[in-house]
């Protein structure tokens, strides 16, 4: 099983950058591709961005296209989520998980972090 820790959220007025990170420990975390998902309360938890596991390819929900950009560094188990042009509308708790195979798909994620709070004033 994959430990996953992310960091990187805080506070930033809108126009702002931030960028996540989480840091995978346990098994090969290059044999997973990993996700992004956020989350406002009373509201589902939905995909931010996802990558490969060899981080050729990624998505992105519509929201964040042009905006937001994920990568990894197979190396130091770590994958990023940078976040750029922020809006009050991007406040909401980021979480990290993966996934065996590459999915858009929430259900397939597992391996949840414990989020990290991006809020963005306006």
């Amino acid at each position: 099983q994959v430990q996953l820790v992310e960091s990187g959220g805080g506070l930033v007025q809108a126009g702002g950058s931030l960028r996540l990170s989480c840091a995978a420990s346990g098994r090969t975390f290059s044999n997973y591709a990993m996700g992004w998902f956020r989350q406002a309360p009373a509201k589902e938890r939905e995909l931010v961005a996802a990558i490969s596991w060899s981080g050729v390819r990624t998505d992105y929900a519509d929201p964040v296209k042009g905006r937001f950009t994920i990568s990894r560094d197979n190396a130091k188990n770590t994958v990023y989520l940078q976040m750029n042009s922020l809006k009050p509308e991007d406040r909401d708790v980021y979480y990290c998980a993966v996934t065996k195979s590459y999915s858009l798909r929430i259900t397939e994620y597992n391996s949840w972090g414990q989020g990290t709070q991006v809020t963005v004033s306006s």
